[in-house]
């Protein structure tokens, strides 16, 4: 099909799925049906299910200047970093997936509406530990929040299936992000209200606009179940489904997009042959030597040592999180476990790794260790090993965002 008339039809085809979404309800992709046994729900342990007020870093759009949502390519700004006609619209218009921009929490253990598998984003500031469940991240993508004082998005793209936290502290502002409506790589293009400039969400960096080449820092997150974020953070809070919208939390609209046979959704770049293009991997982008593993492997290993630019690096994993593309409920899908990427090293002692029933332990002392990487028995108990940012995505968006990656396990 020319690319003309292929952009024109993946518009539309993306514009009825955000429809859909919108709507709160749609066929997705049109996967398997649901499983006829319900998932085991997590059990509420307090009886306190009030919301909790949180802290909120304010910020305010400035007035006047040109817009990348409306011209890209305006002379105003400096040259964009990608091709303006590679900026695919799905339809919607800035925002039409509606980010959460007045976040409200509960206590972890008031909450019984999420199962013990099911996946969230696990993000931890100093004490404070959060969960964003991706039964609603999936309908909101963007999370404008303020965790352990630090203003922060929280992003969850569905088609590339990519988590990232951005510290959104740039350019000496706070800035806050929205839905852009456009698509790079098939991977969400946000886009900041101060100054409406374009972002991409895989690389969060500016792509177009007046902050174009600008980079958010990135924070560490986890895609773990919520049995384990419950375990580990006694006192964490939980995204609320009091969002202020509408939508059915808990169906997937992407039915059946999380299939190792598929073809990703409107991908416009190239993938490396490497892999198939829907498989599953972790990545960890080291600036010199980005590396990817792939993940159903990794899960079978459950620990796998290896070296980003010359730096010794484990990556640990653990059945018990769901998918939540794969079935018509995120409840439902098929278990494809959680990872952690962490330098080994406490004190100045290298540390070596094994599975165990529970989680990890390390040949050195026989501490024992989660998947957040805490030591929470033994010697070494309360210890914390270093936390690198990671990915859990398709090979599609891995690849085709770090070209020079070299895949360490498959």
């Amino acid at each position: 099909m020319p690319g003309l008339l292929r952009r024109q039809a993946a518009g539309v085809a993306l514009g009825l799925l955000f429809q859909a979404c919108a709507g709160g309800g749609g066929d997705g992709f049109g996967g398997e049906a649901a499983r006829s046994a319900p998932p085991k729900v997590a059990e509420a342990t307090c009886s306190d299910r009030s919301p909790v007020q949180v802290e909120r870093t304010e910020s305010s759009p400035e007035e006047g200047g040109a817009s990348a949502l409306l011209n890209p390519s305006d002379s105003d700004f400096p040259p964009p970093l990608v091709d303006p006609d590679d900026l695919l619209s799905g339809g919607p218009a800035p925002d039409g997936i509606p980010p959460i921009d007045e976040p409200k929490f509960v206590r972890q253990c008031s909450v019984d509406w999420l199962t013990t598998d099911e996946p969230v984003l696990a993000l931890e500031i100093g004490a404070d530990a959060r969960a964003y469940p991706l039964r609603i991240m999936t309908w909101h993508e963007l999370v404008n929040d303020t965790v352990g004082s630090a203003p922060v998005t929280v992003s969850y793209c569905p088609l590339c299936n990519t988590g990232i936290a951005y510290d959104r502290r740039a350019a000496d502002r706070v800035l806050d992000f929205g839905t852009s409506g456009k698509l790079y790589n098939s991977a969400l293009v946000m886009y900041d209200r101060q100054t409406q400039s374009l972002w991409s969400h895989f690389t969060a960096q500016s792509i177009a606009g007046a902050l174009t080449g600008t980079k958010l820092k990135t924070i560490p997150v986890s895609t773990v179940g919520f049995a384990d974020f419950r375990r580990a953070h006694p006192d964490g809070l939980v995204l609320s489904t009091d969002t202020g919208h509408d939508r059915d939390y808990g169906a997937n609209p992407y039915e059946g997009y999380d299939d190792p046979a598929a073809s990703p959704f409107l991908f416009d770049g190239e993938a490396d042959p490497a892999l198939p293009e829907m498989t599953r991997v972790v990545g960890v982008s080291n600036e010199d030597d980005p590396v990817a593993l792939v993940s159903e492997k990794l899960l079978e290993e459950r620990v796998f040592e290896f070296e980003a630019g010359g730096e010794p690096l484990v990556a640990l994993a653990k059945p018990g999180t769901t998918s939540a593309l794969e079935r018509s409920r995120v409840d439902q899908g098929r278990d494809v476990g959680s990872t952690g990427v962490f330098v080994p090293v406490v004190d100045g002692r290298r540390l070596s790794f094994e599975a165990t029933e529970r989680g990890f332990t390390d040949a050195e002392t026989g501490s024992g260790w989660d998947i957040f990487g805490r030591a929470v028995s033994g010697p070494l108990e309360g210890s914390q090993l270093e936390r690198l940012q990671h990915v859990d995505t398709f090979w599609f968006a891995w690849s085709s965002f770090h070209p020079d990656t070299r895949v360490a396990l498959k």
